[in-house]
Order: structure tokens, then C-alpha cells, then sequence
């Protein structure tokens, strides 16, 4: 299934799209893609339900995040090798963790703000996870059991607030509209094979990024071993899995997003977002 969530921002409700792509309202059901709605089996069960017995959304209705503000964005750097040597580091012996604040969450389309202070805001395309059940101590080979689905997301990050505002990534990347996501949480029943897909960036019409999931360095299993190691992972929290190589920092002349810029991205399967930059 592809669970949507739209309407206007913090009065979004969710949906699915049917089999012709329409989204469905499913308000009736259910109060939003979060909590016991977000556990595998739970989906399993209402995936068995025809999308068509629900009413219509509104043609051209905002599309917002496919889940809720999470209780917390977690992230994983450095997971393309490519990426970890255009900006000059070594790639990971484990995954490098940190994290994204929740209120940096935003619709897939939505326009990313830029800060007052900020001078050098990247794009960074990334595979998301969301996971669907409280889950701590697993295994890699049972990991995939606590996953709802997977989304694209953009982690907007300023380069001048991670490198030289004290070296702490996560204030470099939690501002407003500094995480797109959506348009859709795709349930795994749709997506078992994720290494074979296309994750890609264009900017201005032109493209940054273009790679393939098979090239992370720790697989989505894994990193939701090792995370479950070190905290809880609830229903509705997001995992940001890492970003291919095509970043503007590092670059001999770094093209940073400025207002007017036009962000498409998106992986296959998954959707795209289109996103306008502005003040």
C-alpha cells in the first residue's frame, strides 16, 4: 500500500492511494498513519480492504509527510562510500549516528526555508525508514519485522552551522522545512526489493545526484540492529538511512541552495517531491 496524509498543514488526514493513483480518505476509520495504525500486521490486515469503498480527497489537495510529527528523526551519515570521500571523510566502521529534529518535518512539496543566518544549506536525497512497532534488541535478520514502510526524504543540512558553528551536526540540520518527506509511506509488501532501486537529485533541472540503494554500506537491517542496540524505536519514527555522492559541499565552488532553486527528487517506486527554496 501507499499511505498519504493531506490537507492543510497540522489538519492533514490520512489516506491511500487506490488503484488508479487517486488518493482515498480513510478519516473513517482511522485518526492518522501513527501508533497501532503503523504496525505490520495492522497494515497487513487493512491492505485486504478496497481502497474504492472510500471517498475521494479533494482533487489538488496539499500532500503533507505520510506520518505524523515522529517522536524522533534518527539519522546515519556517511553511509555511500562515495559521499564519505567527497566530503572528506573515511568511510564508517559502524554506522554514524545522530539525529534530526521532529519539527524539521515537512510535505513532500512544501517550499524548504532558509534560516536568516544560513549561508551554505546542501541537499542530501535519502532512503526512509519508518518504523511501525516499539522495538529494542533485535536481531538484523528480524529487523525488517519492525518496519512500517519506507519514504523519500531530503535532510537539508547548513554546512557553515555543522563545520564551523562547533561541529555538532544535528543544529545544521533540524531547522523548519529542513525534512521533506513523502509523498508516501510504501508498505514493505511493495518494496522487498530496495537494493535494485534508483535514488536521485535533480537541481534546477539538472541532475546531482543519481545512484542505486544496493551501494549503502550498511543495509536498512542493519542499521535497525545496531540502532535498537542503543535506544527504543517506536511506531512512527523515522530513520534517515544516509545520501549519495552529488552534495554541493566540497565542491571547488559550492552551488548552496539559494532562494528561487528548484529541488525534484525522489527513489523509484517511492515517489517525488518538489520542492521550491525560499527565505
Amino acid at each position: 500500500m501507499k499511505l498519504i496524509r493531506f490537507g492543510d498543514s497540522g489538519k492533514e488526514r490520512p489516506g491511500v492511494l487506490d488503484t488508479n493513483g487517486l488518493v482515498r480518505d480513510v478519516s473513517s476509520r482511522i485518526q492518522d498513519w501513527s501508533g497501532e495504525h503503523l504496525s505490520p500486521k495492522w497494515l497487513a490486515d487493512f491492505s485486504k480492504t478496497d481502497a474504492s469503498t472510500f471517498p475521494l480527497a479533494p482533487a489538488d489537495v496539499r500532500v503533507g509527510s505520510p506520518v505524523p510529527m515522529p517522536g524522533k528523526i534518527v539519522c546515519v551519515g556517511l553511509n555511500y562510500a562515495d559521499h564519505a570521500a567527497e566530503t572528506g571523510f573515511d568511510v564508517p566502521s559502524e554506522p554514524v549516528v545522530f539525529f534530526k529534529s521532529p519539527t524539521a518535518m515537512t510535505g513532500p512539496n512544501d517550499p524548504i526555508r532558509l534560516p536568516k543566518t544560513a549561508r551554505a544549506a546542501d541537499w542530501e536525497v535519502e532512503l526512509a525508514c519508518i518504523i511501525g512497532r516499539s522495538t529494542t534488541n533485535i536481531s538484523e535478520d528480524d529487523a525488517m519485522t519492525a518496519v512500517a514502510g519506507f519514504a523519500v526524504a531530503n535532510d537539508i543540512t547548513e554546512r557553515e552551522w555543522q563545520f564551523n558553528r562547533g561541529g555538532q551536526w544535528s543544529k545544521s540540520k533540524s531547522a523548519d522545512t529542513f525534512a521533506p518527506l513523502g509523498p508516501w509511506l510504501v508498505t514493505t509488501d511493495e518494496v522487498a526489493d530496495l537494493a535494485s532501486r534508483r535514488i536521485w537529485l535533480e537541481k534546477n533541472g539538472a541532475v546531482r545526484q543519481n545512484s542505486s540503494l544496493g551501494k549503502l554500506i550498511f543495509s536498512v537491517p542493519q542499521i535497525i540492529a545496531h540502532l535498537s542496540e542503543f535506544m527504543r524505536l517506536l511506531p512512527g519514527d523515522v530513520i534517515l538511512t544516509g545520501t549519495p555522492h552529488g552534495v554541493a559541499y566540497n565542491k571547488k565552488e559550492p552551488d548552496y541552495l539559494k532562494p528561487g532553486d528548484v529541488i525534484r527528487c525522489g527513489i523509484e517506486g517511492l515517489g517525488e517531491q518538489h520542492t521550491l527554496v525560499a527565505f
